[in-house]
């Protein structure tokens, strides 16, 4: 093989990036150099975490006192104690004037279907869901799953979910119903998020079969919301406690109300291929 480079971004890319200009402003080198900011990173993590909170502006209810507690314990350090704070409210923050128009999601399916949603439709959407979760009961701690594509819906379920301080845990709808219930049958899910099917090499695939499989054999499973892909409706016969997800959303006088938690609450639950 050669050694010869493909690509390299110019001299104005590199200082035009974020990593850069925060170098720059804490460090004073460019983004360049790499191995400088990441020995900083290595060396005083206090520093350098501390300096990341600052610059990425990070909302949060109280900021605590101290930055790393216990930094050679593994397992045992503790991050940002006493602070408290809202993933979902840090990750719709506003971001400047106009910001609620600009486009905030672009959902692309493969049938050539595709969904843009401004930053206050983004708001919007989330707040009803959450309103929906919170009166089926979902309080923090609670798990809420999602079976589901890479979707504008699956990102509001997301963000509502962490809103409340829920975790949130999901699964590719292309999984079959014993990989669902050994990754989902260990959380106990309160609510579980689904679409319809999803589209893949040209065909589409109905998920509904295999969801009303796996909502009779988790009996955590509270509500079931079902997302229409592959049909106008979604079809939610033979699911108990089956909701559309067009009802959930509707609610557009919710308030967005974001649950101030501690730095190091659950947020999501991922599952290892080994």
């Amino acid at each position: 093989m050669s050694g010869k480079a493909l690509w390299s971004p110019s001299s104005d890319r590199i200082e035009g990036e974020v990593l850069s200009r925060f170098s720059q402003q804490y460090l004073g080198v460019g983004g360049d150099d790499y191995d400088t900011i990441h020995r900083w990173s290595v060396k005083q993590p206090e520093e350098f975490w501390k300096a990341v909170w600052e610059y990425s502006h990070i909302v949060a209810s109280e900021t605590g006192e101290s930055v790393l507690e216990n930094p050679d314990a593994l397992p045992g350090a503790k991050w940002f104690a006493g602070a408290r704070l809202n993933y979902a409210e840090n990750l719709l923050a506003p971001r400047g004037e106009g910001d609620g128009d600009g486009i905030a999601l672009i959902g692309l399916l493969e049938a050539g279907d595709a969904r843009r949603v401004s930053w206050s439709e983004l708001c919007s959407e989330v707040a009803s869901v959450a309103s929906y979760l919170r009166s089926v009961g979902v309080v923090p701690g609670d798990r809420v799953a999602g079976f589901m594509p890479n979707i504008v819906e699956t990102v509001v379920a997301m963000l509502a979910t962490t809103s409340i301080g829920a975790v949130w845990s999901s699964c590719s709808p292309d999984f079959g119903i014993n990989g669902v219930l050994d990754r989902f049958g260990q959380i106990g899910p309160k609510v579980l998020f689904s679409a319809d099917g999803y589209f893949y090499n040209g065909k589409s695939c109905d998920s509904l079969e295999r969801l009303r499989e796996i909502t009779a054999a988790i009996e955590s499973i509270e509500a079931v919301v079902v997302v229409p892909v592959l049909a106008e409706e979604a079809d939610i016969s033979g699911l108990p406690n089956g909701v559309g997800y067009g009802t959930v959303a509707s609610d557009n006088e919710a308030e967005l109300v974001f649950e101030q938690l501690p730095f190091d609450h659950p947020l999501f639950i991922m599952y290892s291929s080994g």
